[in-house]
């Protein structure tokens, strides 16, 4: 979502990996050739010294060709073994990679540039008969979420409710330009988003997805946020005494469950967007830090003028909110003011 994150995370930790691969790949194959090399001369020497020692030992014809015959069939199937080794090895490094970074570049993201110009001005987001399909268990059956009709805008805090599989997520990944619709528009201060100006809108976003993931560095904040601010939030979020930070690096991601969802707010308040979308971000925190998150932090984030929307199951909560919008298979059920509407 974060164009200068992105753009950090690939000059700062995913080229130079690449750069050193690269590397590593080619000294490796220098080897190997230079291995294979060695192994075709010794095959000869060794088919040499047979013949001198046949001369010598008055070996005769059949024991020599026999000799012969058994070295080239083991050199031919050694050829093959070791001629698998750099592809094997090529493979295991790059699944294991792939494992540990847990995400998927996308190649048809636009090309943009570095800068990322935030809006400051309020945000007023229209969601005009928005409507999207995707199939589920092997393609045998199907989900339609829409048409969705909404209007939301800086300075609420909307709750979005319904239960599992009612299309809240894949709603907020509509919302967020993760996902493209089938049909409808989505329109930003009345401007429809296109796919010329969708990098731009994902720039209005601060998100916190259940599944999130974290790194030891703020990427893409250094000339955002410095230190001093991080360990302010650090302490608002109850991690000053776990987690320190240094040069924009932290100190440790071991951390329990609950704490490591705290550490993602750390980025989200960083960044400093205009829209901010938490996914089930409670679901693991013990009631303590619950009551501060919905009954504190939220209101605050409203009351800078943010657009706070909150992907949630706690009920107890619900008062907080200025809307709550309920879906129910794939359709608004209903969109009502909260407590605090």
């Amino acid at each position: 979502m974060h164009r200068n994150r992105r753009f950090d995370f690939l000059e700062s930790l995913l080229l130079p990996t690449v750069v050193e691969h690269e590397t590593l790949s080619m000294q490796a194959r220098s080897l190997h050739n230079l291995a294979a090399s060695w192994t075709q001369a010794v095959y000869f020497i060794f088919i040499l010294a047979l013949f001198v020692l046949a001369a010598a030992w008055q070996l005769s014809g059949q024991v020599l060709t026999t000799f012969a015959l058994v070295a080239l069939y083991a050199r031919t199937s050694l050829n093959g073994l070791f001629g698998a080794l750099p592809f094997l090895s090529d493979a295991s490094v790059a699944a294991e990679q792939l494992e540990k970074l847990g995400v998927r570049l996308t190649q048809d993201a636009p090309d943009t540039s570095r800068t990322t110009d935030v809006p400051t001005r309020p945000v007023c987001l229209r969601l005009h008969q928005l409507q999207h399909t995707y199939w589920v268990q092997d393609k045998s059956n199907s989900f339609h979420l829409g048409p969705i009709d909404l209007e939301i805008a800086s300075g609420e805090l909307i709750f979005l409710i319904g239960g599992n599989g009612s299309g809240k997520t894949t709603l907020a990944k509509l919302l967020l330009g993760l996902y493209t619709p089938e049909s409808g528009q989505i329109e930003w201060n009345g401007q429809p988003v296109t796919a010329e100006t969708i990098d731009d809108y994902r720039q209005l976003f601060s998100v916190v997805f259940a599944d999130f993931f974290l790194f030891d560095q703020l990427l893409g904040l250094e000339g955002v946020a410095g230190d001093a601010q991080a360990r302010l939030y650090l302490e608002k979020l109850q991690l000053s005494h776990k987690v320190q930070i240094s040069n924009g690096s932290l100190s440790t991601l071991d951390l329990s469950t609950g704490q490591r969802q705290r550490l993602a707010l750390l980025t989200a308040y960083l960044e400093d967007r205009p829209v901010y979308l938490f996914d089930e971000w409670a679901a693991g925190q013990d009631p303590e830090f619950k009551e501060l998150f919905y009954r504190q932090l939220l209101p605050e984030l409203r009351s800078r003028g943010k657009l706070v929307i909150v992907i949630s199951h706690d009920d107890h909560y619900y008062d907080t909110a200025d809307r709550i919008i309920k879906l129910d298979f794939g359709q608004v059920e209903y969109d009502r003011k909260g407590a605090m509407g």
